[in-house]
């Protein structure tokens, strides 16, 4: 019985070794063929040309070839299926996924026991989702080209990746264009997902009860909103860019635990970023720049800490509606506010009176948008003068009591830059009457 259970070991363990590398040629069936007659740890190699026809792999093996190796689904269902553990699809161009919402249809689909899944450098061209990963767990998705369906409405497309029940996934270096979501992450944890492009989508990260993990590095240039982070807890968010993004910068709703830092919202958003009964978050180190609204803070929100960031530009740099102060500094450091006329006659950096982004006319404002219209009368100015020179007639609401002189700095590469003004100027050129920003019910 040992000798029996030692030799089934060696050769789990040593399969590998006696793989071949088998060439497929381009037809119909002849990919499935190929899969249904190799052992364990093949690789397939695919010459250039058209594979027709959905696939399953149901076994551990390799299929890789040039982007000129062309799978092809012809409309229905999902393309490739993983359906082992160590199975790895490279280099290949994959298409021609069904377009049916209910099933998931996909470029590629990783199940559930297919572990350690890698997907990596392929084309993932039209498809209703690229790459499903629904239940494998510690799968790599890097380097892919993903470029989804443009029509019909956006709500409608697939997404680019997208992650259900899967712990442990990477995401990494992937390039996402088109569809609905970059990365929508729904009911997982333990997941990285880290230097990916994201272009003209509605959201580019979207979590749902995604626990324990992180989104670093990445780029959002021109979609809707740029990362969203929704019922979900100890999340790192950090060092990511969000680049002209039409509605939110970082959204963090029923988000807690969070770590957000480094992050560049710039661009004219409506909101640089939204935090909605989000609890214990630290927020430091950020840069919003531009936004209609700096940071909507609201639904009352408790015990975060918000330090070191900066809000440069914003046409209203925080808007907050409470009848108690909100401390925004921590351990003697806190934020920089361009529209703070500061003074640091001590020379440390830190501003020698504290500062309050709000007042009672912006109190009166939020809650009666009417009263807008005497934005510019005497009456007006009189309070918002008699407010800034007796600060103990101002309502309650953010102080920070440490402002700081200097702002953190984020760079963008010049690439990202030109893609930013191309986006700017699609959007200028066309209407988007196609999606409710707001309606937030299709996640």
């Amino acid at each position: 019985m040992i000798r029996v259970l030692i030799l089934s070991l060696f050769t789990l363990v040593s399969w590998p070794l006696w793989a071949a590398q088998l060439n497929v040629q381009p037809g119909s069936g002849t990919l499935a063929n190929a899969i249904a007659g190799a052992a364990l740890g093949d690789v397939l190699s695919l010459d250039a040309g058209r594979y027709e026809g959905a696939i399953v792999i149901d076994r551990p093996l390799t299929i890789t070839g040039t982007h000129d190796a062309v799978i092809d689904g012809m409309g229905f269902g999902t393309v490739i299926t993983i359906d082992a553990p160590d199975v790895a699809v490279t280099g290949i161009t994959v298409t021609g996924s069904g377009l049916a919402s209910p099933d998931l249809d996909a470029g590629i689909k990783i199940l559930k026991k297919a572990d350690r899944a890698l997907v990596e450098h392929n084309r993932l061209l039209g498809n209703l989702h690229g790459v499903d990963v629904h239940g494998g767990h510690d799968a790599i998705v890097r380097g892919n080209i993903i470029e989804g369906t443009k029509n019909p409405r956006m709500n409608d497309r697939g997404n680019g990746i997208y992650v259900w029940n899967s712990p442990g996934t990477l995401v990494e270096g992937n390039t996402v264009r088109w569809g609905r979501d970059g990365i929508f992450s729904n009911t997982s944890r333990k997941g990285t997902y880290r230097n990916n492009l994201f272009r003209d989508l509605r959201f580019a990260v979207h979590y749902m009860y995604t626990n324990d993990s992180e989104v670093s590095g990445n780029v959002s240039i021109g979609n809707h909103l740029g990362y969203a982070i929704m019922f979900s807890n100890k999340v790192i968010l950090k060092d990511n860019l969000s680049l002209s993004d039409l509605s939110h910068g970082v959204m963090l709703n029923y988000a807690n635990n969070a770590d957000v830092s480094g992050n560049l919202v710039r661009g004219g958003a409506d909101r640089c970023t939204f935090i909605y009964n989000a609890h214990k978050n630290l927020i430091y180190g950020n840069r919003f720049e531009g936004c209609n609204i700096g940071i909507h803070f609201t639904a009352g929100s408790e015990r975060n800490v918000l330090t070191g960031n900066a809000f440069i530009g914003n046409r209203t740099q925080v808007k907050y509606v409470g009848t108690r102060d909100i401390e925004w500094s921590f351990e003697g450091r806190g934020n920089y506010w361009s529209d703070h006329p500061a003074f640091d006659l001590g020379g440390d950096g830190i501003a020698d009176g504290p500062f309050r982004p709000n007042d009672l006319m912006d109190h009166i404002l939020w809650s009666q948008p009417a009263a807008a219209l005497l934005t510019g009368a005497p009456a007006v100015q009189l309070i918002r003068w008699a407010q800034s020179s007796f600060p103990a007639t101002l309502p309650g609401g953010v102080v920070d009591s440490a402002p700081l002189m200097a702002a953190p700095t984020v760079t963008v590469l010049p690439e990202y830059t030109a893609m930013e003004a191309d986006a700017v100027q699609r959007r200028n050129e066309s209407d988007l009457d196609d999606f409710d920003v707001n309606d937030l019910a299709s996640h």
